[in-house]
């Protein structure tokens, strides 16, 4: 198999050619077969190119789950266009930003969107035309005017090393860097997919994570195409309808995030629980082992986890079929085809070299569905792949059985709401705070498995922070998931000898303690000394 020959157009277009009447997109009630959804894709490619979108052109989504986002960010890949894809929550500065780093020439949003890219238009010097996915003022509907064309998608020469979605991702710099995916790791990736689930043809998954993410891009999409199944589409995800869509649509696979299978597994116990068709759930972070026992029980599935990053669609995987040791994140997945180079996983120590089996390192991962890079960032590109290795910024440590468990961090991210937060980015917000003279935020323990945030306030001289402004502050300047859940006022940040804050001090609570406000409670209440806000 020759990686540079594999492009999602011929993937998708293969596979059509092979089911044409099978279904492929279900949405609601709707189904779409295979054909038709081809046809569909086909007609966005001939809208985009009409529009004037090459090969190579950056163009802006900021919509959230629906057939037309399927189709028009399709149609973009037939035709060798990348997708840039926004977070639905993110504000004005969040957005515009984004718009701005990849110099997209055109956006395609929801019309709940319309008025934000009226604005990012006005004073972006590479945005010229916006369309929205339905009707909103000043805008043309993307779906109308597609559906009035026919005919195939322009014949265009697409390599595998294409780049077909930049995914941006927070980094420790506070701004976010755009990870650069080719067309050959989500073919591979769709390749592989069904293989790590154990799909069979015919199967469907439900997709109710967004598509500006890449697990629903790379795994739900990809994964469909790839096991020649179904993709059940759903806008977002519903505690109240996602088992009776799953239990409809006859579902069999579906990714989650932490906090997803937590909210389900609170729910009222039913004697409808086992009624459905689902086999096997993917999902990080790893749940606690208890709260996986449960939901396999109560659920009759099997609930596995790994490591991926939006920098690598390969990474490490718990087996189906063999023993899931507490706490692990599995072993390294390779794609099925014996001749393509199997994914390699290392523990390295600052100075690159690989440590024995039991030390703590750096987790660094190798396979053939690496990111090309990050867009215009040559140097950041050049610290994270070195000598053909992703350092993934994570610390781990491998058991003697060869599998890795998860220790912290190396990077300054927090995981929220299946989000990754830059704890610089929002440190970089609260600064701008009238009454605030510096700031430091952390990750502390959640109830749903991944992390709520804390931000650390020391004020300026002269100055009382209140809270809840911090907290308001942060809302009108960042997405809801970038609020800080707790805000606690402190005299000064513990720092180094270079005057950085040393946050392992804020996480142990080795600090002089504050008031610390919950605005998930709308309360205040007092932090002993050294009480630890980590714990």
């Amino acid at each position: 198999m020759d990686p540079r020959r594999l492009d999602v157009r011929t993937f998708l277009e293969g596979t059509a050619e092979r089911n044409p009447t099978a279904p492929f997109l279900i949405w609601e009630d709707e189904e779409q077969s295979y054909a038709d959804f081809d046809a569909a894709v086909d007609r966005a490619a001939a809208l985009w190119h009409e529009l004037g979108v090459r090969k190579g052109d950056r163009v802006a989504f900021m919509a959230d789950n629906s057939p037309g986002f399927l189709h028009a960010w399709l149609g973009l890949a037939k035709i060798g266009a990348v997708l840039v894809a926004v977070n639905t929550g993110f504000k004005y500065d969040e957005a515009r930003y984004l718009v701005e780093h990849s110099e997209a020439a055109f956006a395609l949003v929801d019309p709940a969107h319309a008025e934000l890219f009226h604005r990012i238009g006005a004073s972006s010097a590479s945005l010229r035309t916006t369309m929205s996915l339905g009707a909103a003022d000043g805008l043309d509907d993307f779906v109308a005017h597609a559906e009035a064309l026919a005919g195939a998608a322009p014949a265009v020469d697409i390599d595998g090393d294409d780049v077909i979605s930049l995914i941006y991702t927070s980094g420790t710099t506070g701004r976010p860097k755009g990870v650069m995916q080719p067309h050959r790791n989500y073919v591979l990736t769709g390749q592989a997919y069904p293989h790590w689930m154990r799909m069979e043809k015919g199967d469907r998954i439900y997709a109710c994570l967004p598509l500006f993410h890449i697990n629903s891009q790379a795994y739900s999409t990809m994964g469909a195409i790839g096991a020649e199944g179904a993709l059940v589409l759903a806008p977002r995800f519903s505690a109240s309808r996602f088992w009776p869509d799953v239990r409809r649509h006859r579902v069999t696979v579906f990714n989650f995030i932490g906090a997803m299978t937590v909210i389900l597994s609170k729910s009222t116990p039913s004697p409808e629980d086992r009624d459905h068709c689902v086999r096997v759930a993917y999902g990080v972070p790893a749940l606690p082992h208890e709260v996986r026992m449960q939901v396999e029980e109560r659920f009759g599935l099997a609930c596995v986890s790994g490591f991926g990053m939006s920098e690598t669609t390969f990474g490490l995987l718990e087996p189906i079929d063999g023993e899931r040791v507490p706490g692990s994140m599995g072993v390294p997945r390779s794609h099925p085809d014996p001749s393509l180079p199997l994914t390699e996983a290392m523990i390295i120590g600052e100075d690159g070299t690989e440590l024995p089996r039991g030390q703590v390192g750096e987790l660094a991962l190798r396979s053939p569905a690496l990111m090309l890079g990050y867009f215009k960032d040559p140097d950041k590109t050049a610290e994270t792949l070195v000598d053909g290795w992703l350092r993934t910024g994570d610390s781990a440590w491998q058991d003697e059985e060869g599998r890795f468990f998860f220790v912290d961090r190396l990077k300054d991210i927090v995981r929220r709401r299946g989000e990754n937060v830059s704890s610089l980015e929002v440190e970089m917000v609260i600064n701008r705070h009238p009454d605030v003279l510096e700031s430091g935020v952390i990750g502390v323990p959640s109830e749903l498995t991944d992390e709520e945030l804390c931000a650390f306030v020391v004020p300026r001289p002269g100055h009382t922070v209140d809270p809840v402004s911090v907290v308001e502050w942060c809302e009108e300047h960042l997405a809801a998931f970038k609020v800080p859940r707790y805000v606690e006022t402190i005299t000064s940040l513990p720092k180094t000898p270079t005057a950085k804050p040393e946050k392992h001090r804020l996480r142990s609570g080795d600090y002089p303690a504050g008031t610390r406000y919950d605005a998930g409670a709308r309360s205040t209440r007092p932090t002993a000394v050294g009480a630890g806000a980590g714990r």
